[in-house]
C-alpha cells in the first residue's frame, strides 16, 4: 500500500482477479481502501491536524513542549502570551503525497484548558493575579 492513500483510494492487483473465460488470463483485483482514524490526529487532504491542550500557565509564560508527530515526536516552542486557537504550521510533517513529491503539513491548534475544581490555595492565587492585572475581583461586584 503506497504512502498517502486516503479513504476510497483503490489498489489494482494485475492478474489476481477471477480466471478468464475459456482459459483466458485472469482479470484484475481492485481493492478499495478505508483508512482508520487516529486517536488525536485528524487528516484533511495531506495535512494533519492536532489539538494541543495547554494550561493557562504554559500559555501565559510560554514553554517548549514535546508533541506527537505522524512519524515520531518533536519539540514546539510556545511563545509567552499564546491565545487559545493559535495555529502553528509544521512544514513537511504531514502525509506524503501519493505518487508524487512533497509532503503535507502538520497543523497544531492550541486549546487553553481552564482549570476546574480549584483548591483554596489555587483560587487565592488566581484572585491575587486578578488584582495585579487591574481587573476587578469577583468579590468586588458583590
Amino acid at each position: 500500500i503506497p504512502a498517502g492513500v486516503e479513504n476510497g483510494s483503490q489498489v489494482r492487483l494485475t492478474g489476481e482477479g477471477e480466471a478468464g473465460i475459456h482459459g483466458g488470463s485472469s482479470g484484475n483485483l481492485f481493492i478499495q481502501l478505508n483508512v482508520k482514524g487516529h486517536e488525536y490526529f485528524v487528516r484533511e487532504g495531506y495535512d494533519i491536524f492536532y489539538t494541543l491542550p495547554l494550561s493557562f500557565a504554559q500559555a501565559a509564560l510560554g514553554t517548549d513542549i514535546n508533541i506527537p508527530l505522524v512519524r515520531g515526536s518533536g519539540n514546539l516552542k510556545i511563545p509567552a502570551g499564546t491565545q487559545s486557537g493559535r495555529v502553528f504550521r509544521l512544514k513537511g510533517k504531514g502525509v506524503k503525497h501519493l505518487n508524487g513529491r512533497g509532503q503535507g503539513d502538520q497543523i497544531v491548534v492550541v486549546q487553553i484548558i481552564t482549570p476546574t475544581n480549584l483548591s483554596k490555595e489555587q483560587k487565592a492565587l488566581f484572585e491575587q493575579l486578578s488584582g495585579l492585572d487591574g481587573s476587578a475581583s469577583p468579590q468586588d461586584s458583590l
